[in-house]
């Protein structure tokens, strides 16, 4: 039964008006988190009859839940963050019946259970501007910084900056870059982390690298919740 479950709920149907949509959901290997409750869905298609590829639905959405976002795997980051940052301002802007323990995931396939997995992004900011741009010349020169710019799956620059000094390594694997960023920068108070990701990335890609760096926080090391989309 379980298996038939996944089968139907991994590559989500839909019929109207003589047209069927799916979305094929990213996959994911041993999901942090395996079950939430009270939620409502918002499913961001990939339709190829669309200009921009593109199609949001949300008319189950319940403000006072939690919010699943079921986004097809093959859309680029270019193509779903805009809609995916609609949704976030249009909760985190809700004056009437608002919910402050309401929390936002994305819905994946956990091929390690054969089934559904979540991972959480409600805190996280869409940022469309670079990060040279978002740090004041304070940020810089007071604070440490390591910013992890996934270029794409297999092209990772691990650039570190302080007072004025930085250093870049390049690297063709993600765990190399989690064991080097736990290796060496666990003991830094001021350290954080920053995301960028290259906007053609797709969303597969990006839900792989997220699910491989998520970890990292609880070794004590901080993940801003800036991430810088270019």
């Amino acid at each position: 039964m379980k298996k038939k479950y996944l089968i139907i709920i991994v590559t989500i149907f839909f019929f109207s008006c003589g047209n069927k949509k799916s979305v094929l959901l990213p996959e994911i290997e041993n999901a942090k988190i395996t079950e939430v409750l009270d939620v409502s869905p918002a499913y961001i298609f990939y339709n190829e009859m669309q200009p921009d590829s593109v199609e949001l639905n949300r008319k189950n959405l319940i403000i006072t839940t939690n919010w699943l976002f079921n986004v097809d795997k093959r859309l680029t980051l270019e193509q779903a963050i805009p809609k995916i940052k609609f949704l976030q301002d249009k909760k985190r802007n809700a004056e009437i019946h608002k919910n402050e323990n309401a929390k936002n995931y994305y819905t994946c396939n956990d091929t390690s259970i054969q089934n559904l997995g979540f991972i959480e992004f409600t805190d996280v900011v869409y940022q469309n501007i670079s990060l040279r741009d978002y740090f004041t010349d304070m940020d810089r020169s007071e604070k440490m910084s390591v910013a992890l710019n996934v270029i794409s799956t297999n092209n990772f620059s691990l650039e570190s900056s302080y007072n004025e000094h930085s250093d870049t390594e390049v690297y063709s694997n993600i765990e190399d870059v989690v064991n080097e960023i736990k290796k060496h920068y666990r003991t830094e108070q001021e350290f954080k982390l920053y995301l960028l990701f290259h906007s053609k990335l797709s969303f597969q890609e990006y839900i792989t690298i997220k699910s491989k760096i998520q970890g990292i926080g609880d070794d004590g090391i901080s993940i801003d919740k800036n991430e810088f989309i270019y």
